[in-house]
């Protein structure tokens, strides 16, 4: 049996992948409503904290449709990475991404308006 883990993609991959008109990603934070603030993704996202899991976990399904790739994204790629190993242990057909580097590496490589902190 062969472990899948999520696949990486750098913020530079990500921001031509968000400039196509059709197949967009679904795009997922899991940073904490005081990093949203502070740096916001610039697209639209789904916000699944991961210190608000109890909350959000049994409507999973129902927040994230099937058979749509799936970003993860996180301040540093370290938060969402484990998320996306744990999404891809769930029983979904996601396909799961990374975004390498977080925000922290959209704001340095892609968009220097967001904020780094």
């Amino acid at each position: 049996m062969q472990i899948q883990v999520p696949k990486s993609l750098s913020a530079q991959d990500l921001s031509n992948w968000l400039s196509q008109e059709s197949d967009k990603p679904l795009l997922v934070d899991v940073r904490e409503s005081d990093e949203l603030a502070i740096a916001p993704f610039p697209f639209p996202v789904v916000h699944l904290p991961l210190s608000q899991a109890a909350i959000w976990t049994k409507s999973l399904s129902r927040l994230l449709p099937k058979h749509q790739p799936v970003v993860v994204i996180c301040h540093a790629g370290v938060r969402s990475w484990n998320f996306a190993n744990w999404l891809m242990e769930q029983d979904f057909e996601y396909e799961v991404w990374n975004l390498d580097g977080g925000i922290d590496a959209w704001s340095v490589k892609v968009d220097p308006t967001i904020q780094r902190y």
